[in-house]
């Protein structure tokens, strides 16, 4: 199983970005999907999930109303758009995958190697 994520960058607070993950040898349409991510210090932070099939999708509280999940079972490819950016939301970003929904725990089986964010003030 291959998870890549792509998309991360340098932005001014108040930018937007929009990262994209790709997943092969896993049968995408069955899998639960999420973004985490982590700063150096911090623990692995859940940001936004979604299921497999795209209906029902969870958010943590300090990106609710800037970030949007989403995916493409065509393209085997799942998304975070992220607008409104603050310096806070600097870390490095992963795609995590599972045939289990763990909503927003990082139990999942399947990650990515990350993408890193960086929002200057």
């Amino acid at each position: 199983v291959q998870v890549m994520e792509s998309g991360g960058g340098l932005v001014q607070a108040g930018g937007s970005l929009r990262l994209s993950c790709t997943v092969s040898g896993l049968n995408f349409e069955n899998s639960h999907l999420s973004w985490f991510r982590q700063s150096p210090g911090k623990e692995r932070e859940g940001v936004a999930c979604i299921d497999r099939r795209g209906s029902s999708t969870h958010y943590a509280d300090s990106v609710k109303g800037r970030f949007t999940i989403s995916r493409d079972n065509a393209k085997n490819t799942l998304y975070l758009q992220m607008n409104s950016l603050k310096p806070e939301d600097t870390a490095m970003y992963y795609c995590a995958a599972d045939r289990i929904n763990w909503w927003l725990l990082p139990k999942y089986d399947y990650w990515g190697q990350g993408t890193q964010v960086t929002v200057s003030s």
